[in-house]
């Protein structure tokens, strides 16, 4: 169903249709008529972004922000989504308006001006273009022969890295009017350098209220100078402000010095005519207003604020009016000076170039404590002063005017405006942490910060469900950060993806806008569109199991669905990967349906597991879900571990013997009766056993006493048995005594006719081979023939050849083994 382009004039012309038509189709059309308010109000429900930083307080927090939270920023499901190409340099920040009735139908729209003095109307979501206005373009019904001011009508040329400077201010819209506002800065005849406010209807891009209009100004001080507003020194770099319908400019240099002045004008938003002009310095000139790009704020009285950059003087003590390096309160409309604060510090701040204007003022909901009314200002030093907006302080020693003034460190110069959410304050800029500030009874403190550094000159930003889901937004080194507003920890990093989501070159103090569920960021030539991944869900076929080689029992069903709209991609390529493990997808890939679904069949690798299965498309991100490899049936087991072990008679092998069953693929299959048998005496332990999840069957052998060779088998219904052989040798020695050539007799000094043989056992008597047994005579006077010590042969058996003493006697020789107590004896006559 598609609502009527106006809600209002379908409502109008009702009355009419009603008598012409009959009373059952006007039910019909009111049915669709609510239908489309319905649709339209949850609509609107998504958050504007009509001016820089989001609100003319510039607290940079869009607190409607439902879909973007710190559980989907990240690599996996957050990025880079698409590019639009610009005629040239983007230094303002994108602003968003949801549900703009145009030709062909309504969109959300987001709107870019570039310095080459074009306005792009874009579709928020697809990125189609939908107008294009540019004020050099005679066709469209500007003035021929006008070009962007560029080359010798740039004071300062391309120092500021571009060579055009057609709208580098942030325009401002007035929702209720569907107009969006902007300066334009254009060149007439070759060598006329001219501003002009334009005011153009943000559904067609038309000129609206008679415009545009040239801007002019006039000062004259109280010492009598009078001062002409020169557009070919003077920048309309802050973002336009718009407030209870005056608009109020703001003006500094291109970036060097000379002949220009902060200028802060006002206008009137449907008649264009000028209803005030601020010179902040009418007798010297300088003292900028540029503030980064960051906006005029604004209380909501209506009052106005400004900072300003240096001048050759600070002259107000004296009577003066150069307020250099100053924060501004201005009264509504006529931009009259309503109140004003000065560092004490401002003649270093004007002699070092350490501008106050190079970040914009922040304005404090109210604050409780004896100080309701609060604006935070910075500048380059990194300085923050908490002023009082009903009495700003002015020029006093030590700046004892000021509510709060701390340092923070900034490990450079600061030129990011902070951003404020749930009673936080957030600084960012130079090379340094970023740091969150909270505010306690109008008093800033410490509370967190980044552990690393964060560098650039890019004012941080927050979205948030209210007082949930923060994110703090800012672009650093380059590149697009989101950290959670609470912690400070980082969730997503452009730069974290290799090329996909990394940003082009950017103009220097370059912005991003989150609105609509996306993040917006302005080039050197394009528009950047960040934003969640299409979302990829499995429906059907997840985490399933079957046998090895074979095809899982269900299809795999994956969904695609819009994030923003909630309904089903249709048309788009799913590819399936299982990560190059051997299975099979048919087809490895598909295009969604009507309803958004794909399906295919999944035929399993031969090796058994668990397998990751993953569905991608591009900047859908991915999903995964398991398949389960089981093992086929058994037809085999194998010797897995524990054959040939060798160990001490009667005792345990010192590893379990192991064997396993597989399959055709050689895949473990658990489940199997393996029985473990054995002959002679030996214990096993246990008997039987079934194989485990890898399809061990895992048994402990306790051999027999007795030295010998064993076979284990291992044995299951139907397969081939197979054996484990093991071995069983001589423990320790325990026991030494005599095998043979005891109780001898021969003469005297000779040898006797029979060597003395000791025999070595373990506890079973078992030999034991190896042994050294050391033969003694307790000195009597014979002789061993062979080494002594003699160590035991395979059988035990020491041998050891003795010649009996000169003298004839009994002869007592004992033979003892290293680790037996007790000794063989032999007794032997000598005649």
């Amino acid at each position: 169903m598609r609502c009527l382009s106006s809600l209002d004039m379908e409502i109008m012309n009702f009355r009419s249709v009603r008598q012409i038509i009959p009373m059952v189709f006007v039910r019909k059309v009111f049915s669709i008529l609510i239908a489309c308010v319905a649709l339209l109000s949850c609509s609107l429900a998504q958050q504007p972004v009509a001016t820089i930083r989001g609100d003319n307080a510039r607290t940079g927090a869009n607190t409607t922000e439902t879909l973007l939270a710190p559980s989907n920023v990240s690599k996996g499901s957050f990025g880079r989504l698409f590019s639009v190409p610009v005629d040239y340099v983007v230094q303002a920040v994108p602003l968003y308006v949801p549900n703009v009735s145009m030709v062909g139908g309504i969109h959300n729209v987001v709107y870019v001006v570039t310095q080459a003095d074009s306005v792009y109307a874009i579709d928020a979501d697809n990125g189609e273009q939908l107008w294009w206005v540019n004020f050099t373009n005679s066709a469209q019904g500007y003035p021929a022969g006008l070009t962007t001011a560029s080359g010798s009508n740039l004071p300062c040329g391309t120092a500021a890295g571009f060579y055009q400077e057609g709208i580098p201010g942030t325009p401002v819209i007035d929702l209720s009017t569907n107009t969006i506002y902007m300066v334009g800065k254009t060149v007439e005849g070759g060598t006329t350098v001219r501003h002009d406010l334009h005011a153009l209807d943000i559904r067609t891009g038309a000129e609206k209220f008679g415009g545009p209009v040239r801007i002019t100004a006039t000062s004259t001080s109280l010492k009598g100078t009078v001062m002409n507003f020169n557009s070919k020194f003077q920048k309309n770099r802050p973002g336009l402000l718009l407030v209870n319908g005056v608009l109020y400019l703001g003006f500094g240099s291109n970036l060097c010095n000379g002949h220009n002045t902060g200028w802060v004008l006002s206008y009137d938003a449907t008649s264009l005519a000028q209803l005030g002009a601020f010179n902040a310095s009418p007798d010297i000139g300088l003292t900028s207003i540029w503030q980064a790009g960051a906006g005029l704020a604004a209380d909501s009285d209506g009052y106005v604020y400004a900072e300003t950059a240096e001048s050759t003087d600070y002259d107000v003590p004296s009577g003066g009016q150069s307020y250099s390096n100053s924060v501004l309160k201005l009264s509504p409309t006529s931009v009259d000076l309503a109140g004003y604060f000065t560092p004490w510090s401002v003649a270093f701040l004007n002699s070092n170039d350490l501008d106050l204007s190079s970040v914009g003022p922040l304005v404090l909901p109210d604050q409780p404590g004896p100080h309701p009314h609060e604006l935070i200002a910075t500048g380059k030093q990194g300085v923050v002063y908490v002023l009082d907006r009903d009495n700003m302080g002015q020029f006093s020693a030590n700046d004892s005017g000021t509510v709060q003034e701390l340092s923070i460190p900034i490990g450079g110069e600061m030129f990011s405006t902070p951003a404020y959410w749930n009673n936080t304050v957030y600084f960012y800029g130079g090379a340094a942490p970023v740091q969150a500030y909270q505010l306690t009874n109008g008093q800033l403190a410490p509370l967190v910060s980044t552990p690393g550094r964060y560098t650039g000159n890019h004012s941080p930003s927050i979205s948030a469900n209210g007082n949930t889901s923060g994110i703090l937004w800012l672009i650093s080194g380059g590149q697009l950060n989101a950290l959670d507003a609470v912690s400070l920890k980082l969730l997503y990093t452009s730069a974290q993806s290799g090329t996909r989501d990394r940003l082009p070159a950017l103009p220097h103090f370059a912005q991003q806008t989150v609105a609509n569920g996306r993040v917006y960021v302005g080039t050197q030539n394009s528009l950047e569109f960040y934003g969640l991944f299409h979302v990829l869900t499995v429906p059907g076929g997840n985490n399933q199991s079957a046998a090895v080689a074979s095809m899982l029992p269900l299809p795999l069903q994956v969904e695609a669905d819009n994030p923003y709209s909630g309904q089903p991609d249709v048309g788009v390529t799913i590819s399936f990967s299982d990560g190059g493990k051997g299975g099979t997808f048919n087809p490895p890939s598909a295009v969604t349906d009507a309803n958004g679904v794909v399906s295919t069949t999944y035929t399993l690798p031969t090796k058994s597991g668990t397998y990751t299965l993953t569905a991608s498309a591009p900047t859908f991100g991915n999903v995964t879900t398991t398949a389960t490899a089981l093992p086929a049936a058994a037809v085999k087991i194998i010797s897995y571990g524990g054959a040939k072990q060798t160990a001490a008679a009667g005792s345990i092998l010192p590893h379990a013997i192991v064997a396993q069953a597989r399959d055709v693929y050689n895949n473990g299959v658990p489940g199997v009766t393996v029985n473990f048998s054995v002959p002679g005496n030996g214990t096993l332990n246990p008997a039987t056993v079934v194989t485990d999840a890898s399809g061990l069957a895992r048994t402990v052998f306790q051999l027999p006493t007795t030295v010998a060779t064993f076979s284990v088998t291992a044995s299951t219904s139907g397969l081939k048995s197979i054996k484990f052989p093991e071995y069983s040798v001589a423990g320790p020695a325990a026991n030494i005594n005599v095998s043979s050539g005891n109780n001898q007799s021969a003469p005297a000094g000779s040898q006797l006719p029979l060597s003395l043989v000791a025999v070595v056992t373990d506890q079973y008597g078992n030999p034991v081979a190896g042994v050294s047994v050391n033969f003694d005579d307790d000195g009597a006077g014979g002789s061993f023939l062979n080494a002594n010590p003699a160590i035991t042969d395979s059988t035990g058996k020491a041998t050891q050849p003795y010649t009996l003493p000169p003298s004839p006697g009994t002869i007592s020789i004992n033979a003892m083994a290293a680790g037996v107590a007790i000794p063989a004896v032999f007794a032997e006559t000598g005649q």
